[in-house]
């Protein structure tokens, strides 16, 4: 596999070489390909995923956090060494050919990357509408959203992004809709959450839009999306799913979680520059979400018309095949496994500290290789606040506090592929020593 440069730089050095043009292309192409680690054929990911030397090589094509281990990687991911190449030669060509290569050659490649996107997903090229972030997508689609009247119920959970739960507060003002809100357990299995949604539908009959996050961002429990959608579609209750998180760290298919929308982070665990996201609208379903105010789509066949993002960062954007090449190259299924055994080096020793409390699935398919805790007792928004910085500055080591969770704060701990196990093995030992 090779990280191609986008087509863009041949065809504008040779139309501008006819034209007589003096046009200043910084870089061209490059040197030479870089030659990437590939894995023993055969080798499966459970296996791979404990292969040191192998994830010694990738580590190799980033760059370390400086001072401290960095454990809190779920906010965004870092490009690795080819991505951030791509990256910097698309920015030199769009600062060098600014508004002559953004309105005549732009939107070609741009189709290019939507294409790989749709390719990745394993949807069609007109379902996907690149965004600036996951966030942009998901309040784009509760807003415009047709299908409620006053009196209808909507659904979300305490675990879902905060800012998506204040848009759908939103609608009460806006649409005089009721709410629901679903208090998940801290720690819960696949068929708890399935029961527990289930539940919520039988006691809403006129639930009519939902919210569902595949992956949280609070601890990566994972919501069997697939099975609540269907039984959602079955009752008549549209779907909106929040997976910013999940795509990149889970091994899946979009068709497989049955919804009509969904919304990713490229930024995250694809590696793609920061300022990247991705909408999915199903075929047929662009009807019940109005364009975006301004737009026109009179025959609902546009998805492109329910964003409006103005102008953006296009280099980003050109360098999206090239996070994806990188992504591919490592596999999403050897991915997630690294990350579940970078996670599981901590839960499986947390699990037996009394003094720890753990947040996350109770079985591996409700885990991702994201994970919380907190102190027991202890989970005041000052008590986290107080824990992450002990973990700091008593320790060396950088989390995240997270909020929103019915149940109280807690510290999140997010691992990445170039992540050591020795690393983990420092937080364990952190740990410990918190008591």
């Amino acid at each position: 596999m090779t990280l191609s440069r986008t087509q863009f730089d041949r065809r504008m050095f040779l139309s501008s070489m006819a034209a007589g043009a003096a046009l200043a292309m910084p870089i061209s192409g490059r040197a030479s390909q870089p030659s990437w680690p590939v894995p023993r054929a055969g080798t499966p990911s459970e296996i791979l995923a404990k292969d040191e030397a192998y994830w010694a090589e990738i580590a190799t094509y980033y760059d370390r956090t400086a001072g401290i281990v960095n454990l809190e990687h779920g906010y965004w991911g870092k490009m690795a060494h080819p991505v951030q190449d791509a990256y910097i030669q698309s920015t030199r060509m769009v600062n060098s050919q600014n508004s002559f290569y953004a309105r005549k050659q732009f939107d070609v490649d741009e189709k290019e990357s939507i294409r790989r996107v749709a390719d990745e997903l394993g949807v069609h090229d007109d379902e996907i509408v690149l965004t600036r972030n996951a966030t942009e997508a998901v309040h784009n689609l509760i807003r415009q959203y047709r299908g409620l009247k006053p009196g209808d119920t909507v659904l979300y959970a305490d675990l879902d992004y905060p800012d998506f739960k204040t848009t759908m507060r939103w609608l009460q003002e806006a649409r005089g809709v009721r709410l629901v809100e679903l208090v998940v357990p801290p720690r819960a299995s696949q068929e708890q959450l399935q029961e527990l949604y289930l539940d919520a539908f039988d006691s809403n009959p006129d639930l009519r839009l939902m919210l569902v996050t595949h992956v949280s961002n609070q601890h990566g429990l994972v919501i069997p999306v697939q099975s609540i959608a269907k039984e959602a579609a079955k009752r008549g209750i549209d779907v909106i799913c929040d997976s910013a998180q999940s795509w990149g760290l889970l091994d899946f298919h979009l068709p497989s979680l049955n919804v009509d929308w969904a919304a990713f982070n490229l930024h995250k665990w694809i590696g793609a520059p920061l300022g990247v996201g991705a909408l999915y609208m199903r075929r047929g379903s662009l009807h019940k979400i109005a364009p975006y105010p301004g737009e026109v789509d009179p025959d609902n066949n546009k998805a492109s018309t329910r964003v409006h993002m103005g102008t953006h960062n296009f280099a980003a954007m050109l360098a999206i095949p090239e996070a994806l090449d990188f992504h591919q190259a490592i596999g999403s299924a050897r991915k997630e496994a690294r990350i579940r055994y970078l996670r599981q080096l901590w839960t499986n020793e947390a699990e037996s500290m009394p003094h720890i409390e753990l947040l996350g699935g109770l079985d591996e398919a409700s885990w991702t290789g994201m994970a919380s805790f907190r102190m027991q007792g202890k989970a005041t928004a000052a008590d986290a606040n107080e824990l992450q910085q002990r973990l700091e500055q008593q320790f060396g080591i950088f989390t995240v506090v997270r909020d929103g969770l019915a149940s109280g704060h807690c510290v999140r701990i997010t691992p990445q592929v170039f992540t050591t196990p020795s690393e983990m093995v420092q937080l364990v030992e952190a740990l410990k020593r918190l008591v």
